[in-house]
């Protein structure tokens, strides 16, 4: 890919994901609040082991409450991740992306791991309209992360290349 070509993609794809992880990030965080202020009077009239359950959620199913709390912490780290990269690729030099490269991989993988608990809490079924929404969310931010991973893996070659081309070989 060319060197304004990958830059920009880079760059519409964080300004993409930052919005796309904000959104998955206010979505989560009202589900955390609106499952601890309701968990106490629900949680109440269960048996003993569901009781003293740390991750129940009073709404949902028993995937509700991996999947909220992976996707507030993918939303956190994307959101850090896509400032910090949008930094990283206006700048445009092989030490930025790299920075940028690594962060937006990782993002990817704790973003996959939501989008994975997102999966089994659809296969189980019967939730809340708001619930679906953070899982559509957080599938559509895995995809446009894995593109704009490799928008930014496509700057580092271009840069590496365009080093190598210009200093040479040692």
């Amino acid at each position: 890919m060319a060197s304004g070509g990958s830059k920009s993609a880079a760059y519409i794809l964080l300004m993409l994901n930052l919005a796309l992880y904000f959104i998955v990030t206010v979505i989560a965080a009202w589900a955390v609040n609106h499952g601890i202020q309701r968990s106490r009077e629900a949680a109440s009239v269960l048996s003993l082991p569901a009781r003293i359950f740390p991750i129940y959620f009073p709404f949902g199913n028993m995937a509700t409450g991996l999947f909220v709390i992976f996707s507030l912490l993918a939303g956190v780290v994307g959101m850090g991740t896509s400032l910090a990269g949008l930094h990283n690729v206006l700048q445009w030099d092989l030490p930025n992306l790299n920075a940028a490269a690594a962060s937006s991989l990782i993002t990817w993988a704790l973003t996959l791991l939501a989008m994975g608990l997102a999966c089994k809490e659809i296969d189980i079924g019967w939730k809340d309209s708001n619930l679906r929404t953070l899982e559509v969310m957080t599938i559509i931010v895995s995809a446009t992360q894995l593109f704009c991973t490799g928008a930014i893996h496509a700057g580092v070659e271009d840069a590496a290349w365009k080093r190598n081309w210009m200093v040479g070989r040692v």
